[in-house]
């Protein structure tokens, strides 16, 4: 299924303690992904001048990104802008492809495609992460708002970034699955189980294999929902694999694994947009392998039928739910 794409990036890095994914997503464009994309027959682009939402604190002096002294502040000024950007994007029949610094991007990506859909319907997501980023302002040790952009998509959190356009809860705990995490702390964790969120951590990917946990996650976000995205956390690959990342975890998911999984997201009509986040190029090795491994994702994710192969449902060891 061909797409017009509209890639947007997201560059902040405020929002974790190390700071260099913020050159992440212009990185990913210089390393040729939009080419990749037509080459691959989607209209795809990126408009520098209206499709980069940049935190522009970091600009000005890009050290003293690591040592704001308001996390939240620069993320709350940012998410918004990050918000309408996105939202404009899906009202103008455009796919949204979200490549971001830090992972809080992703309450202003999802609340923009959330709202772009709240007349139609609700969406679903798949959170693909070495970490839960459920906390709260009053769970979190470190203060990073990084660790709580799912919280807040959920209603949870600091005002300023659960409300935006005046509602909470842009995605329903029924509507979410998590996939790969391997580290997080009890706040976060008893919140997801509280709220009922269907998370898959590392174990049970490795007992049962990605694809399978894959395609039950389709399944579960897109009931009673009018489609669902997928954001991805570069750091959910195995670090020996890809170490261009600010917070590796040890026993991820192989890079090949998560590629041939992805692929069964190619084609499907129900897919609402795709976001790849934490990508740090300041982290990666002399290869650039990192940035290749963000391309290979992008590129499995948004490929064209011929090249996505047999989806994740035809995996061995999962049954779809009955309707």
């Amino acid at each position: 299924m061909k797409k017009r794409i509209e890639l947007v990036t997201a560059v902040i890095g405020a929002g974790a303690q190390v700071t260099g994914c913020r050159f992440g997503p212009d990185a990913l464009i210089a390393s040729g992904i939009v080419a990749a994309l037509r080459d691959a027959g989607h209209a795809a682009f990126h408009d520098a001048g209206r499709s980069a939402v940049r935190d522009l604190s970091c600009d000005a002096d890009p050290a003293q990104a690591a040592q704001a002294a308001d996390k939240m502040a620069t993320v709350s000024a940012f998410t918004p802008r990050l918000a309408d950007t996105v939202r404009g994007v899906v009202a103008n029949g455009r796919f949204p492809l979200v490549l971001g610094g830090d992972h809080s991007c992703a309450v202003g990506t999802w609340s923009g495609i959330a709202d772009a859909w709240h007349a139609t319907g609700r969406i679903g997501l798949i959170w693909i992460d070495a970490h839960l980023d459920s906390h709260t302002p009053q769970t979190s040790d470190s203060q990073a708002p990084h660790g709580m952009p799912l919280a807040a998509l959920l209603g949870h959190g600091a005002p300023a970034l659960t409300d935006l356009y005046d509602w909470r809860a842009k995605l329903l705990p029924q509507h979410v699955v998590v996939i790969g995490a391997r580290s997080y702390e009890p706040g976060e964790m008893a919140l997801l189980q509280r709220l009922g969120v269907r998370v898959m951590d590392i174990d049970e990917v490795e007992r049962r294999g990605l694809n399978a946990c894959v395609a039950e996650a389709i399944d579960i976000v897109s009931r009673g929902t009018h489609g669902y995205g997928v954001t991805f956390d570069l750091d959910a690959i195995d670090p020996g694999d890809v170490s261009a990342v600010g917070s590796p975890e040890a026993r991820g998911i192989g890079a090949d694994a998560a590629v041939a999984a992805l692929r069964g997201f190619a084609g499907d009509a129900r897919l609402l947009g795709f976001e790849l986040v934490e990508y740090n190029p300041e982290l990666d090795d002399a290869a650039r392998r990192g940035a290749a491994v963000c391309r290979e994702l992008v590129m499995a994710a948004l490929g064209t039928d011929a090249t996505a192969g047999a989806p994740p449902h035809a995996a061995a060891g999962y049954a779809p739910l009955a309707a």
